[in-house]
């Protein structure tokens, strides 16, 4: 039996994967997360042989939080279910440790062929995101996009600012200052050459960046 952690802050989303679980002999949901901090408590406790989680979620998320729960526990592999179809937003989860990559929209016998690879050792990718994954990544025209030089936290910055947030509610989110958020705000916009906040949120939303 595979014990399945699941990690979302949406109730009714967390609800749903337990009832499409529920129709399978050969796994189970063994606890539930809504924050990062409920995720680690979660994989301390050796709950789950199997972290199926979102790249959204309060407190620490995306690739920090699965670079935390590798430090933590290196053999727990971790499955992505996201809303994200973005090529970068899928590499950066996977370079930082996830296994596996799957969207919300994919059918459930692509999520619990994914969460049973994965569980096994595998790696899988949904493949509605193979195309991106091979061709947008580097670019129409063969170049890596802009956003490809921004670190993690820079890219995680831009997501959050593109959604409207403001500087204290993003580190309250990523439990950073406002000040370091202002720092990779400005890093982040040098390196895309954007010089203000409306073209910042125009240029997210053409390359689909914008967080959940």
């Amino acid at each position: 039996m595979i014990r399945l952690l699941i990690a979302d802050d949406h109730a009714v989303v967390r609800r749903g994967l337990r009832q499409i679980v529920a129709t399978t002999a050969d796994l189970t949901v063994a606890a539930e997360a809504s924050d990062g901090a409920t995720v680690l408590a979660g994989v301390r406790a050796g709950n789950g042989d199997l972290l199926v989680m979102d790249m959204t979620m309060p407190g620490l998320c995306g690739v920090d939080l699965i670079r935390r729960v590798r430090s933590e526990r290196p053999a727990l592999p971790v499955l992505v279910l996201s809303m994200h179809n973005e090529a970068q937003v899928v590499a950066r989860a996977l370079r930082a440790g996830a296994a596996g990559y799957v969207t919300k929209d994919c059918d459930p016998e692509t999520l619990l062929a994914a969460m049973r690879k994965v569980a096994a050792g595998g790696r899988f990718i949904d493949p509605a995101l193979v195309d991106t994954m091979v061709f947008d990544e580097a670019g129409a025209d063969g170049d890596a996009p802009p956003q490809s030089v921004l670190s993690d936290r820079e890219f995680q910055v831009l997501q959050l600012l593109a959604t409207g947030r403001s500087l204290n509610d993003i580190g309250e989110r990523l439990n950073v200052s406002a000040k370091t958020v202002s720092t990779h705000k400005t890093r982040l916009m040098q390196k895309l050459g954007i010089d203000n906040n409306a073209a910042l949120v125009r240029y997210a939303i053409r390359h689909g960046l914008l967080a959940e």
